[in-house]
């Protein structure tokens, strides 16, 4: 199954970073003197064929090493290797990631069912699809995506319903241009018995909401001219339709009675990326808690109830643009600002799976990023 037009702009980001798309980047000093390996002239060892050592510490040893059949023969056995083999549920009290990604994905399935008997146009894309069984992995775990839009007037670009077995469930809800409903990300991963959670309720329009500072504040005219009302306004804009006291005591409701939350860095803190900036809503969530049955159902409550608002949201008609320019020119802001999620969002999922299945997963998530407007023909 093809990646769509995403995995190639994949390649041209991660070009512009000086990185393979499909090389993983390992550091490390090199052990080749510590084994007497021979060192070529460019600096590199020599690994093809080190020779037999039997040391008093068998840390020290190097083992003959297998003939191709016998490696053949040992694959078949073990059904997988080491360096592909999905990693063990990681139990952190009474729940697993394995569970734990089965529970979110039985609610998030249960969400986007909500959403399709809600918009009667919204339609699977079978071709930016994969089944459990389609062989699609990361990190060794089976991938799930189902891709649908809704390119009638519900307007809606994008949704990918994706989980990753014992490691991530994640909801991504791109709008088209003929409303300024907010796009929609929710994100959970599990590594190492914590839950790192993402929820972002991200705005239409640009309020500058990258220049705010760590007290919440915004820079003015004296330093923005005429653009600090422009801004402020798409500000004003979002609080007064979307960013409401409802949402907001919600979010905090829920991040309160929470176990063992951290905050990871927000907007007006350092360690933020530049694409992170100029894509985070000033509402984004982004938050690492202990693996418990109680944090799972805590977030799995909030994941449903902000879907919920989404839909109210989209299903309302108040929020449809002017015909006209108003269209045009949030289907041009909204081309970029995919763009700039996917880039993002290539940056996480690399983070988390590695250098090849984390491109690959970024692009299959992100969907076709030439398709801003209703997803278009494909």
């Amino acid at each position: 199954m093809v990646l769509s037009s995403s995995l190639a702009l994949a390649a041209l980001l991660l070009s512009s970073y000086n990185v393979d798309a499909f090389t993983v980047v390992r550091s490390g000093s090199s052990s080749a003197i510590a084994l007497n390996q021979h060192i070529g002239s460019g600096g590199m060892a020599d690994t093809r064929n080190p020779d037999t050592i039997q040391h008093e510490d068998p840390r020290k040893s190097i083992s003959a090493a297998p003939s191709f059949e016998e490696y053949l023969k040992q694959r078949a056995n073990e059904g997988t290797t080491a360096a592909t083999a999905p990693p063990k549920p990681i139990s952190e009290g009474d729940f697993d990631a394995t569970a734990a990604i089965s529970a979110m994905e039985t609610s998030q399935t249960k969400t986007v069912g909500d959403i399709a008997s809600a918009i009667p146009d919204l339609a699977p894309k079978p071709d930016q699809s994969y089944a459990k069984n389609d062989g699609f992995t990361a990190m060794g775990n089976a991938v799930s995506i189902q891709a649908s839009d809704a390119p009638g007037p519900a307007n809606v670009a994008w949704i990918s319903d994706l989980s990753v077995d014992g490691a991530l469930s994640s909801l991504t809800i791109f709008n088209g241009p003929l409303s300024d409903v907010p796009h929609l990300i929710q994100r959970c991963f599990i590594n190492e018995g914590m839950l790192h959670f993402f929820l972002d309720v991200r705005p239409r329009a640009y309020g500058a909401h990258d220049l705010r500072d760590a007290d919440g504040n915004y820079p003015g005219p004296e330093t923005l001219g005429r653009k600090a009302f422009e801004y402020s306004g798409a500000r004003k804009d979002y609080d007064t339709k979307f960013g409401t006291e409802e949402l907001i005591s919600l979010l905090d409701d829920t991040v309160a009675k929470l176990e063992g939350v951290t905050k990871n860095p927000g907007l007006g803190d350092e360690g933020l990326s530049e694409l992170e900036k100029v894509t985070l809503g000033p509402l984004a969530v982004d938050i690492s808690m202990p693996l418990t049955s109680d944090n799972v159902d805590s977030i799995i409550g909030l994941r449903e109830k902000v879907a919920s608002m989404w839909l109210g949201w989209a299903t309302d008609d108040s929020h449809a643009h002017r015909p006209g320019a108003p269209v045009n020119s949030q289907y041009v802001y909204d081309t970029k600002y995919r763009q700039n999620c996917y880039g993002a969002l290539l940056d996480k999922y690399v983070g988390y799976f590695g250098q090849a299945d984390g491109a690959k997963l970024a692009a299959a998530d992100s969907g076709p990023l030439d398709e801003a407007y209703v997803g278009g023909g494909s």
